[in-house]
């Protein structure tokens, strides 16, 4: 064994790309930067790598005194010009403070390409489309990472319609060709807007079958989504059928997609396959079988299923208590419905109580909704729950308590409740 490997400063040995290569391979965010920290001691000299991949662990600790002193050190070893880095940088601050980033993006020198989708990126993402419009008509050159972010921003602030508006744009440009993770995006739009989007949506199929892109997991989910939330179940089912892998987010936008437009069997069939396959269901997975389970009024299987979620190793969310209230009381069980508020181990929201208080109306049973009522004024918000109100003061009307019914009418006018029409149509967001 020779003397240097006794040696205690053979640390000094390294070259600079091990210390790198130890920063990108450190087991924690923590451990790469106390790495970084003792090359500063050791007056080790930095390069490029050392410092990306430091910025890359600690950007995931959310810490924005980490990413200053950071840039700190950066500004003061002369890295801090460097285009990569700055990047990089840019990065860190995106994911902590826009503000921040904002102020480093007007002091670059020197811009590329991904400076300019991370910026985008980050007011997309934070929801400020204005400014990620803004950046996206200043952007010189744009790639398909500029379209996706712009594309996927838009979706995911519920502007489908533009989101839709500039896939038709860049499918125009002919130095960008969409990828995987446009499309994607385009397809959960068009999974939002309904029957207005499913033309784009079988467009985009056909680009993907066209160009004879596989039907990974990926795409393959996104279609099979598009198209059970549109109602082509039979589509959507072939789509499924021609995917050589499924994983369970594929298979729980079949049973969602076939549960909320009243296929409620096939819902269960396919919850069953699936388990069969030996795919472990998710919360939505089960949030889709007992939203069946309650449309059909499946009781004995709603409680099979609800009592699965913990055997799976979950925890009931809200949704899946909403469930169960709505299923035991459309089928009259008003005692069990109010036992599953009762135990529920979160707080019921406005969702459960309405539930609850159209199930004691429509089975006539006061006394039920006499238990709850005033409970339930404790937590709905005149603002924004008038139907509750409503029917509340419907309840006090059949049961012939006019005092009570004429109390809440004028709580309803003193607090400018409005009771929503019923009404049908089909909308997107622009």
């Amino acid at each position: 064994m020779s003397k240097l490997a006794h040696n205690p400063f053979s640390c000094f040995a390294r070259t600079f790309s091990s210390w790198a290569l130890a920063i990108k391979n450190a087991s924690s965010p923590r451990k790469a930067l106390h790495l970084y920290c003792q090359m500063h001691r050791r007056s080790i000299p930095f390069d490029t790598f050392s410092i990306l991949f430091t910025l890359k662990c600690c950007t995931s600790l959310h810490n924005l005194n980490i990413i200053r002193h950071l840039h700190s050190h950066i500004f003061k070893i002369g890295f801090a010009t460097h285009v990569y880095v700055a990047t990089s940088l840019l990065h860190g601050y995106v994911v902590v403070s826009l503000d921040d980033a904002c102020r480093l993006f007007d002091e670059m020198p020197e811009k590329n390409s991904v400076t300019w989708n991370t910026m985008l990126s980050g007011f997309a993402k934070s929801g400020d489309i204005n400014s990620a419009c803004q950046v996206f008509d200043a952007i010189p050159l744009r790639n398909v990472d500029s379209w996706s972010a712009m594309i996927a921003g838009y979706v995911s602030n519920g502007k489908y319609g533009s989101g839709l508006a500039c896939f038709r744009d860049m499918m125009s440009d002919e130095g960008s060709k969409p990828d995987q993770i446009t499309l994607g995006s385009v397809l959960s739009g068009c999974a939002q807007m309904g029957s207005l989007g499913l033309l784009m949506g079988r467009s985009v199929h056909g680009f993907v079958v066209k160009n004879g892109w596989e039907l990974n997991v990926e795409i393959g989910t996104v279609l099979v989504d598009m198209y059970a939330r549109c109602g082509f179940l039979k589509c959507a089912c072939r789509v499924f059928d021609l995917m050589p892998a499924r994983n369970v987010i594929t298979w729980t936008a079949l049973i969602c997609g076939s549960a909320q437009h009243g296929y409620s069997k096939e819902a269960l069939s396919m919850f069953e396959l699936m388990q069969e396959m030996g795919v472990k269901p998710n919360e939505f997975a089960f949030t889709g079988v007992l939203s069946a389970c309650a449309r059909t009024g499946l009781v004995e299987e709603g409680r099979k299923y609800f009592k699965m979620i913990e055997h799976y190793g979950l925890k009931p969310r809200i949704q899946h208590y909403g469930c169960m209230v709505d299923l035991f009381g459309k089928a009259g069980l008003l005692e069990e419905a109010y036992q599953v508020i009762r135990t529920m181990e979160l707080e019921p929201n406005v969702v459960i109580w309405g539930s609850f208080l159209s199930a004691c109306k429509e089975h006539k049973n006061f006394e039920m909704a006499g238990r709850v009522i005033e409970q339930v004024l404790r937590t709905i918000k005149p603002e924004r729950d008038g139907g509750v109100f409503s029917l509340i003061s419907d309840l006090y009307v059949l049961n012939e308590k006019w005092d009570d019914a004429e109390w809440i009418r004028k709580l309803m006018v003193n607090h400018s409740v409005r009771k929503a029409r019923g009404s049908s149509f089909i909308d997107y967001k622009k």
